[in-house]
């Protein structure tokens, strides 16, 4: 059974990026991987394995790919960077 699910997660993995743009792909790439910490963090955390999972990968989700999105601005990435007196802030990507 856990070869089975193995499996079906990479199918997941790769079909969520076929056919998109390159921000989507990114998108869905953060979506991914907050459902996968979610799940993990959940499971550990619930004493119910596979209902604290599942919410923890509904909500990792949901947190991942807020993330994804609020790293473009119309089509355009940007990044962290720091100036020379040491304050943050967001510019286009390099």
């Amino acid at each position: 059974m856990k070869r089975i699910c193995v499996i079906a997660a990479v199918a997941v993995m790769g079909l969520t990026t076929v056919a998109c743009t390159q921000q989507e792909q990114r998108t869905a790439g953060y979506g991914v991987g907050g459902a996968a910490l979610g799940a993990l963090a959940g499971s550990a955390i619930s004493g119910n394995k596979g209902h604290g999972a599942l919410a923890g990968a509904a909500i990792g989700a949901a947190a991942g790919t807020v993330v994804g999105v609020a790293q473009t601005r119309n089509g355009v990435k940007y990044c962290n960077y720091r100036d020379r007196q040491g304050r943050m802030y967001q510019a286009p990507c390099n």
